[in-house]
């Protein structure tokens, strides 16, 4: 049995999401609201699960693992196939160097606690937030954008599904909502409507989710 604690809209739980399908795993959403209740994330219940307050987390048969790139690798270990790495050590070293430049560059500046701290705590305006979320992205997306550009076919990686895509997707949704320019950015649009062509990426996303708002 596989618990998935997770908010519809949040891009790592996409993440787990989108690996779980990927894997044809059956799953329970455990939903955590990111902003109800004060946000259900803060809930001592949750806490105990995960102490850093963050989602996604997975309980797999009572073990409690936490960050979505460690809970990928988990999956594509214990479920091999089907592979969400490549054979080949350079192109796995490849797939993980983009999974860490969006889960370590471009997503901790842009993620709820952080926009929540710009204006809660600081004081800036909507329209501050806005401009803050689409710079950072703008100079993420231009380093993945030339770091895909020589590898990409179908997907990020030729014509495989791999983490990296797993990663990409999630990140160019929520660039999306966020209203930013993707004029610039072919390959990663490109890589984005061929995987939300897949059924294992359209069930992973926040309107497919049980607590869809």
């Amino acid at each position: 049995m596989i618990k998935l604690y997770s908010y519809f809209r949040s891009s790592a739980s996409f993440r787990v999401r989108i690996a779980l399908n990927l894997k044809q795993l059956t799953y329970e959403i455990v939903p955590i609201h990111l902003v109800k209740n004060n946000g259900e994330q803060h809930a001592a219940e949750y806490l105990a699960l995960n102490p850093s307050g963050l989602i996604p987390s997975i309980d797999h048969d009572g073990k409690i693992l936490i960050q979505s790139g460690a809970i990928c690798e988990y999956l594509n270990e214990v479920y091999p196939d089907p592979p969400l790495l490549p054979h080949d050590v350079v192109e796995r070293a490849w797939v993980r160097g983009v999974c860490n430049l969006i889960a370590c560059d471009i997503h901790p500046i842009n993620n709820l606690r952080v926009l929540n701290y710009l204006t809660k705590t600081l004081g800036h305006d909507e329209s501050q937030k806005k401009d803050w979320y689409q710079h950072w992205i703008k100079q993420g997306f231009d380093a993945l954008e030339k770091v895909l550009t020589p590898h990409a076919g179908h997907h990020c990686l030729g014509n495989m599904v791999t983490m990296a895509d797993v990663f990409v997707v999630p990140q160019v949704w929520n660039a999306q909502r966020y209203q930013c320019r993707m004029d610039d950015y072919p390959i990663l649009q490109q890589v984005y409507e061929n995987a939300m062509q897949l059924s294992a990426f359209q069930k992973a996303s926040p309107a497919a989710q049980p607590d869809a708002e």
